[in-house]
């Protein structure tokens, strides 16, 4: 005997599917109770909603989900036991601002739009696990004579999948980059530069001590290197010796570059080339386009003045051109330029840049092209920048300015190190809710609103960045940074050690220096397939920049031998103990 199909309930809705078996409950109360982990914004296909389109009403109106759900909100949350104090931030306790953290579940609701959509399929799939042959025959039966609620849905569901494809953000993949490594003529001892510095007689004997002082304390080694009209006696910074500088630093990254990747620089669609110090006409860009005669509807930037985090700055505008133009690639070029910004005069504020500064630069290659993905080392996951010049406490704390004796050099502010602590917390607690496992956000949430709505007296609970992240690319901008960084984000040596190394082989190399750091741990042996590196950068402004990277490959550093990773030929007598204080 043909049993009678099952009633079908109308509401305002397309459809609805009335009756569902007490199995079926208990298999959506079983899924409920598991979190979903989401690792691709592609998991949501237009085929799959598509075939599905038939039964998603039947499920969102299913009293069975409703009853899951609501018995789902009544059960407590589990939190594990908040992280040991040698997991936090002892720095930065007493000032987490709300806003900061607003901002950065803002972003990630702005750059997770496809979380909405994501646990649809999961939804669709525990209620179809409980279906049988007659179930579905049943359900098609009594959809048949409401062709109108079944078309409207699937119209639906095509265009939402529709809309989030073609807006849904283009991933942006790392190709490959290279680093400037110059040749051992421009090596620079510590002896050296004392040297240099005694004889060329512009300094008191009491400032000549003072950099003596620093260099012994900096951190830097032997092997650092500074450009020819530096070196020279007497000294002869022009602005064709300047020239020769940048030259001798783009084209020698770009070289190598052009060697790894085996692309043809016509290819080139986007060129973003920053210097903070040296701007001359034409441009640092226009020498590029010039030397490799790049073609002519190339989109080019040149980016001045915006100190050490500068490398970050182009790195998040080359991501977002990439948004716009399809199928192409950037390159972007990171560097300094030391020629025309020695300091000769007597103020000790400005003596410091002479001690710490070095000679260096970077080219990367990014692309947009899903044929990229394959042979690229990572792929750009986040980028977060924080400014705080409207502060003037904070704007003035990196300056180039003219001396009292009218010579011109970069002034460092005694306020540096407590205004770099407050831009790197409000950079974090941005890019905490981007980053940071599901468990520390909610021990950290929990804390904020015990503080902020209750008004408890409570210590705030400092994520565990490290459970975000395998390696750490700290701006090597000095030894007291990275010792105050190494202390507030509770770093071990392991973490710190590609920073250390790159300060003491290749000095402050300015917004090159993550580069360096990352050619490090690849040399190593360190990168693993799915390992998340974070790059923090710090510059006049002031600002703090971030960018995370996840690996797409495990790197091999044998594979890079045939190639100038600037450490691949000495990397077997790394890390050097660099003890607090070396006497010259």
């Amino acid at each position: 005997m043909r049993r009678s199909p099952r009633p079908v309930a109308y509401h305002t809705g397309p459809f609805c599917y009335a009756g569902a078996r007490p199995a079926r409950r208990f298999a959506v109360r079983v899924w409920l109770a598991y979190p979903i982990r989401i690792d691709s914004t592609d998991q949501v296909a237009i085929g799959l909603l598509f075939r599905l389109g038939l039964v998603i009403g039947a499920c969102i109106s299913d009293p069975s989900f409703v009853a899951a759900m609501a018995e789902q909100q009544q059960s407590p949350l589990l939190q594990r036991p908040a992280a040991p104090s040698s997991s936090r931030l002892p720095d930065f306790k007493q000032s987490v601002k709300l806003k900061y953290v607003k901002l950065g579940y803002h972003y990630l609701i702005t750059h997770g739009a496809y979380l909405l959509l994501a646990p649809l399929p999961g939804l669709v799939a525990a209620h179809l696990s409980t279906f049988t042959l007659g179930d579905l025959a049943e359900l098609w039966q009594n959809l048949q004579y409401n062709l109108v609620s079944v078309l409207i849905c699937s119209t639906l569901l095509v265009l939402v999948s529709t809309a989030y494809f073609l807006t849904r953000p283009r991933p942006v993949y790392l190709v490959d980059f290279a680093c400037y490594k110059p040749d051992d003529e421009r090596k620079c001892s510590r002896a050296r530069f004392m040297n240099c510095t005694e004889q060329l007689g512009t300094f008191t004997p009491e400032n000549v001590e003072f950099q003596r002082k620093i260099i012994e304390r900096s951190g830097l080694g032997e092997d650092t290197y500074l450009p020819e009209a530096v070196l020279n006696i007497p000294p002869n910074p022009s602005m064709a010796n300047a020239r020769k500088e940048a030259e001798m630093v783009m084209y020698g990254a770009l070289d190598e570059l052009f060697a790894k990747t085996g692309l043809n620089p016509k290819d080139i669609g986007i060129l973003v080339v920053n210097c903070s110090l040296f701007n001359p006409t034409p441009s640092l860009s226009a020498m590029v386009v010039n030397h490799y005669k790049l073609r002519g509807n190339i989109v080019s930037y040149n980016l001045g003045g915006m100190g050490c985090s500068a490398g970050l700055i182009s790195i998040d505008l080359a991501k977002d051109l990439l948004q716009v133009y399809p199928n192409t690639y950037a390159v972007v070029i990171s560097m300094e330029n030391i020629t025309l910004n020695w300091y000769f005069g007597n103020d000790r504020s400005m003596l410091v840049s002479n001690c710490l500064f070095r000679m260096g630069g970077a080219a990367i290659l990014l692309s947009n092209r899903g044929s990229a993905r394959r042979r690229s080392k990572y792929q750009l996951v986040h980028t977060v920048r924080t400014h705080r010049g409207a502060d003037d406490r904070c704007f003035g704390c990196v300056t180039q300015r003219e001396d009292a004796d009218g010579k011109t050099g970069v002034s460092l502010s005694k306020d540096l190190m407590a205004v770099a602590g407050e831009a790197l917390k409000t950079n974090i607690t941005t890019l905490g809710p981007l980053v940071l496992p599901m468990s520390e956000q909610l021990l950290f949430f929990a804390t904020l609103v015990t503080r902020k709505v209750l008004k408890r007296k409570v210590k705030p609970y400092i994520p565990d960045f490290k459970l975000a992240f395998e390696h750490f690319c700290i701006h090597a901008g000095g030894r007291a940074v990275l010792d105050e960084l190494e202390k507030n984000l509770q770093l071990s040596d392991w973490h710190m050690e590609p920073s250390r190394m790159t300060l003491h082989r290749f000095g402050n190399t300015s917004s090159s220096s993550l580069w360096y750091e990352l050619a490090y741990a690849e040399a190593k042996g360190r990168i693993k397939k799915g390992d998340r590196t974070w790059q923090i950068a710090f510059g006049s402004g002031f600002k703090c920049n971030s960018a995370v990277w996840r690996a797409l490959r495990s790197v091999n550093p044998a594979k890079e031998k045939n190639f100038t990773n600037p450490w691949i030929d000495e990397i077997h007598r790394f890390p050097v103990p660099v003890p607090k204080v070396s006497a010259i």
